[in-house]
């Protein structure tokens, strides 16, 4: 009588995965394959949905006012100032900044030109640059000064600090640079002052584009966006979160890119789990004559299923740790090519569930042969 006891279970599955070693390797193969293009399509999506609101989530801002009908961060209708006046009466409004946020031509010293997208912000911490790396935030306060984000400086020609180019027509210095801070877009955002991004923007003096407002300490969130909408009824009034979530939402679902990568990610799910399934399968198949003997010599059919289910979750295991090295090469890379690929920890953690459910699920159909199969078979040719 065979022992039951489900010790045994973990070598015998081992011995049946590696006796055809080829088979095994391409069972790993096909998993790894899996894990990395659903690693980079739900990577590339967590970083699309960081990249579109990167600069309304640093804000600072706890609303964002603007003009009717603004869709997205990106693109705003400008608005009187004399706004910003009507929000500082209301209660609980502790500062309101301007901003614009408009399209512009750059020239590079070598006279090529570029689409950007200017940010102006006023002094404070609403609105500005983080992640500098060179220079200070602060400097952008002199006129004609810029920051862009150094991943575009060679396509700006802008490469060192005090690099000097032209925004649509007029001169510009830069005295910094940040990090990471990318737009969805291939236009680059270049951060300056308010006053300066009037100058590059030729926006008339007594307009911007948001109106960005800071509640006083201890003020409800809700009960500040109903007093600024009393205030300017004509205008538009989100949350911070509400701004970012408008602006997600533009890019996801009326441009469909979003929907792309989740469609492109479920795709290399379906097909990898396709390969798992058909490999266990053949690897149940060809050792249906051993499971077969077992189940004469006294094993139970919980036994033998023991044994399917470990070849898969070992499978499973070894196709992870492939993928996910691979994968997480790949995010590395990613950050020289410009693409935002994030792979938290909680996506890892997800990445195993879903190699073992696959692994799991893939071994169902190879569980029914075998418990249909009868132990006397095993003694015919």
């Amino acid at each position: 009588m065979i022992n039951n006891r489900p010790g045994f279970m973990v070598p015998l599955a081992r011995r049946n995965l590696l006796h055809d070693r080829t088979r095994f390797l391409a069972t790993v193969a096909g998993i790894a394959f899996a894990i990395v293009l659903v690693i980079v399509q739900l990577g590339l999506f967590l970083g699309f949905t960081q990249t579109t609101s990167g600069v309304i989530d640093h804000s600072g801002a706890d609303l964002w006012v603007m003009a009717r009908g603004v869709q997205y961060f990106e693109v705003g209708f400008p608005v009187s100032e004399r706004k910003l006046y009507r929000i500082l009466s209301a209660p609980g409004v502790e500062g309101v900044q301007r901003c614009i946020v408009q399209f512009a031509a750059w020239q590079r010293p070598d006279g090529a030109r570029k689409n950007v997208e200017v940010i102006g912000f006023e002094a404070g911490a609403l609105g500005g640059p983080w992640n500098v790396t060179s220079g200070s935030a602060a400097e952008l306060a002199e006129p004609n000064t810029v920051m862009p984000d150094e991943f575009y400086g060679r396509e700006l020609g802008a490469e060192r600090v005090g690099d000097t180019v032209e925004i649509n027509g007029v001169r510009a210095r830069v005295v910094g640079f940040t990090r990471g801070i990318r737009s969805f877009t291939t236009t680059p955002f270049i951060f300056t002052s308010f006053k300066n991004a009037l100058d590059y923007t030729h926006l008339e003096a007594d307009r911007t584009v948001f109106l960005l407002v800071r509640g006083a300490a201890g003020t409800d969130g809700a009960e500040l966006k109903r007093e600024v909408e009393a205030r300017v009824p004509d205008l538009a009034v989100y949350t911070r979160d509400e701004f970012a979530r408008r602006t997600r939402n533009y890019w996801l679902f009326t441009t469909g890119a979003g929907i792309a990568l989740l469609v492109a990610a479920m795709l290399g799910l379906l097909v990898g789990a396709v390969v798992v399934a058909q490999t266990i399968y053949a690897i149940t198949v060809d050792h249906e004559r051993d499971y077969g003997m077992l189940k004469a010599m006294g094993a139970s059919n919980g036994f033998v299923c023991g044994v399917i289910l470990k070849q898969a979750a070992m499978s499973g295991i070894a196709g992870y740790a492939a993928g996910m090295g691979i994968g997480l090469a790949i995010v590395r890379l990613s950050r020289a090519w410009g693409a935002v690929i994030l792979a938290p920890w909680q996506l890892a953690a997800a990445m195993l569930g879903l190699a073992l459910a696959m692994c799991c699920g893939a071994s169902i159909v190879s569980m029914q042969r075998v418990l249909r199969l009868e132990p006397a078979t095993v003694f015919k040719d």
